[in-house]
C-alpha cells in the first residue's frame, strides 16, 4: 500500500501537470469559448487535487471526511480547525471552491475570461503557499 507521502506526491505531480497546461491570466480574454472551458476544467482539476490532498491528510490523522451536500466547504473548515491550512489559505481556497461549484452547475457559455483571470493569476502563488503549509503533515 502506498504511503501518505507517495499519494500526496502523485497528487502534486498531477497538479503540476495542470499548471503546465494553464495559460497565463493575461491571455484569457483572447481565448475562444471552447478554450475558456478548457481553462475552467484545469482550474476545477487544480481545486480537486487540493481537496484530495486535504482528505488524505485528514484520513492519515484518523479524522472522518465530511459527508453531505456541504462537504466541500466543511472540508476546508475541518482542515483549518486541524491546523492543516491557515485561515488565510482557507479564505483563498474558498474562492476556488466557489468557482468549482459554479463550474459544476453552469453552462460553458456562462464562462467569462474576466471572472477567471483573478483565479488563474492567484493560482500559482496559492499552490506554492499550499505546498509549504501542508509539508509539515507528511
Amino acid at each position: 500500500m502506498a504511503s501518505l507521502q507517495d499519494k500526496i506526491d502523485l497528487d502534486i505531480e498531477n497538479i503540476d501537470r495542470v499548471f503546465a497546461e494553464l495559460p497565463q491570466h493575461e491571455v484569457l480574454h483572447k481565448l475562444s469559448m471552447l478554450e475558456l472551458a478548457g481553462v475552467a476544467t484545469l482550474l476545477h482539476n487544480f481545486y480537486n487535487g487540493i481537496e484530495n490532498i486535504l482528505k488524505r491528510i485528514l484520513i492519515e490523522k484518523g479524522i472522518s471526511i465530511p459527508q453531505g451536500s456541504a462537504w466541500h466547504k466543511e472540508l476546508l473548515n475541518l482542515s483549518e480547525q486541524e491546523n492543516i491550512i491557515t485561515p488565510h489559505m482557507k479564505q483563498q481556497l474558498g474562492e476556488f471552491l466557489a468557482f468549482r461549484h459554479f463550474f459544476s452547475h453552469a453552462y460553458a457559455l456562462d464562462l467569462y475570461a474576466e471572472r477567471m483571470e483573478p483565479l488563474v493569476k492567484s493560482a500559482f502563488e496559492l499552490y506554492k503557499e499550499f505546498k509549504i503549509e501542508i509539508s509539515k503533515h507528511y
